[in-house]
């Protein structure tokens, strides 16, 4: 079902004519460095293509024909007319001797296979003249020293033209004849369900985020430990050397530098596409990423509201009944990953993004955004980290995160099927909250809020899905203040944001005061309240003894929530894990609402 839907979905690149598609038979690869030739082979000079500065530096992609299957890990296999300098030159500081004898010697003798006749074309005589009388001239330039150390991609094109000479017509028609030439085993595709030549080894995908490698395989026999029933290579999964081609430079093209079809969700690099074009594709990496500068206020429901529509006779980018489909990809150690896979209808997913918005709504200060990043509410739940080997961290406003592993993959997969949020989230939540109740800013000494904005409002939406999906007779999280919340968690949590807030007007202020009991008790005030409130109730008497200003305003705040406490079990031995979460929730209501202008 996904090589199917990509290979399809690389059939409407076609028929969109989306600008620099690889056709079969070759691939994308970024070339820092091409090599230009008089018609005599002689050099005139090396083109770098890279642009930017720093970690920022890019090179310049081209489209080149790929003429071999799989990986070169083991088996010497050289590109035609364009290759790693290694295999042009014979040099790398990293490979032994002989094999680097046996890579110049393929890298020649492949252009002479394709090409016995070298004056059929002007620019295939010019490199092979080159290699054989002028490549030492090459020595002279300054780019040499990279070139030998850091064994980069290499391409050749003649003076005063644009084109590679790997890509030049004649060069073009020689593959296409010569593929033609070789046999290959032909058997039923199981993607197109034809009878076609069979792939030995997949393309690879490239650049999957986080892999740590040049090159990926989703679909991959390249061992004989994968071998079953006798079956060798490819035909343990017989898939079309054309099926193969168009699966994988869909990925490619969707996940590339400069797309709008990708985002990083953990470790999973997600791309998602459409049957036929459609609007969301452009969109949906925005709608879960930050807002953008210029409009920090951008509403996303009524973004995506848009695609929810029903109307009759809409345009056929705005259908909400295409269909749509998600797939997150992450790195592994043999073949690459599914977290997740999601197929439905535009108006679907759209109606589930809407209820995301809608769980995850809170109240916030003004200076917020409207809605937490998808990246920053997955941060919320684990601590920073800058272990680069870490595959499972979640970038967010230039920090990483270890979120812990499968995580942000099933988050995700529950926000765009409407089922309820895994429970490992809501435990992680909470236990960052508790394990950063003290924790304070490293420059200005002041303390960190653990119930953050972000915090509260995944708590929150994991809360009210959950209600709502399971049908719970328990009633739902609201978005502020709730004073008819008779949930003995939610009214604990009220609870103990006002003793704090007792706490630190008697004391004059958050700045007068070194720790408050948020950074003594919150962990057992959520968890096992018969610990601590009997302690900070008694306390809070000699706290209202100092007011001066509003002692009877927090005497009776404190009246209307405790009446509403059971008296059985005023402070119980200990709360559920949801009950925790409500008491994080209404800790943050209380103390936002304390925030909140009044009339009187």
């Amino acid at each position: 079902m996904i090589l199917q839907a990509l290979s399809k979905y690389y059939d409407r690149m076609i028929q969109d004519e989306v600008p620099d598609l690889e056709p079969e038979g070759f691939k994308r690869v970024a070339i820092p460095f091409v090599i230009v030739l008089r018609k005599d082979g002689s050099l005139l000079g090396i083109d770098n293509t890279r642009r930017g500065e720093g970690r920022s530096l890019r090179a310049r992609t081209y489209i080149v024909p790929k003429i071999f299957e799989g990986s070169r890990t083991v088996n010497v296999k050289a590109n035609l007319l364009w290759d790693k300098a290694s295999y042009v030159f014979g040099v790398s500081t990293e490979g032994r001797p002989e094999r680097l004898k046996a890579q110049k010697e393929m890298f020649l003798s492949t252009i002479l296979d394709y090409f016995p006749n070298q004056d059929a074309d002007d620019g295939v005589r010019a490199v092979v003249d080159f290699i054989k009388h002028h490549q030492e001239s090459i020595k002279a330039y300054t780019e040499w020293e990279e070139i030998k150390t850091k064994d980069p991609f290499l391409a050749f094109k003649l003076d005063g033209e644009q084109t590679l000479i790997c890509n030049r017509d004649t060069v073009k028609e020689t593959i296409a004849q010569k593929n033609k030439t070789v046999t290959s085993e032909k058997g039923l595709c199981l993607v197109t369900g034809k009878i076609d030549n069979l792939t030995r080894l997949e393309n690879p995908i490239k650049g999957l985020r986080g892999s740590g490698k040049g090159e990926s395989h989703l679909v991959s026999f390249n061992n004989s430990a994968y071998w079953s029933y006798g079956k060798t290579y490819g035909e343990n999964a017989p898939v079309s050397k054309y099926a193969s081609s168009t699966y994988v430079t869909a990925i490619n093209s969707m996940q590339r530098e400069g797309s709008r079809q990708w985002l990083k969700v953990g470790d999973a690099t997600t791309i998602f596409w459409t049957e036929k074009k459609h609007g969301i594709e452009n969109v949906l990496a925005d709608i879960f990423g930050e807002p953008p500068k210029d409009n920090p206020d951008q509403d996303y429901k009524e973004l995506i509201a848009m695609f929810r529509s029903t109307e009759t006779g809409a345009k056929p980018e705005l259908n909400p009944n295409t269909k749509f489909f998600v797939l997150g990809l992450a790195p592994n150690a043999a073949r690459i990953a599914v977290r997740f896979w999601y197929t439905g209808s535009v108006r679907e997913v759209a109606d589930n993004i809407y209820q995301y918005f809608e769980d995850t709504s809170i109240v916030h200060a003004d200076y917020e955004m409207p809605h937490c990043p998808l990246n920053e509410l997955l941060a919320t739940t684990a601590v920073e980290t800058k272990d680069p080997k870490k595959t499972n961290r979640v970038y967010f406003r230039g920090k990483y995160y270890d979120v812990t592993p499968n995580l942000a993959g099933d988050f995700m997969k529950a926000i765009l099927t409407g089922t309820p949020y895994p429970r490992t989230l809501l435990s992680a939540v909470i236990t960052r909250a508790k394990a950063e109740q003290s924790k304070k800013d490293s420059k200005t000494g002041k303390s960190i809020q653990n119930v953050s904005y972000p915090r509260a409002a995944l708590i929150k939406a994991i809360l009210h899905r959950e209600a709502r999906y399971r049908n719970s007779n328990l009633k739902e999280v609201s978005m502020s203040l709730d004073t008819s919340n008779t949930n003995p968690g939610y009214l604990l949590g009220r609870l103990f944001a006002v003793l704090e807030k007792v706490q630190i007007e008697s004391a004059g202020g958050e700045g007068k005061i070194n720790a408050t009991i948020r950074d003594r008790f919150y962990g057992a005030a959520s968890s096992i309240p018969v610990v601590a409130f009997p302690r900070l109730m008694k306390l809070k008497n000699h706290h209202l003894a100092k007011l001066e200003n509003y002692k009877s305003f927090y005497e009776k705040l404190i009246g209307e929530i405790t009446d509403k406490i059971s008296a059985d079990n005023a402070y119980p031995t200990h709360l559920s894990l949801n009950d925790q979460g409500r008491f994080a929730v209404g800790y943050y209501h209380q103390r936002q609402d304390f925030f909140k202008k009044k009339d009187n």
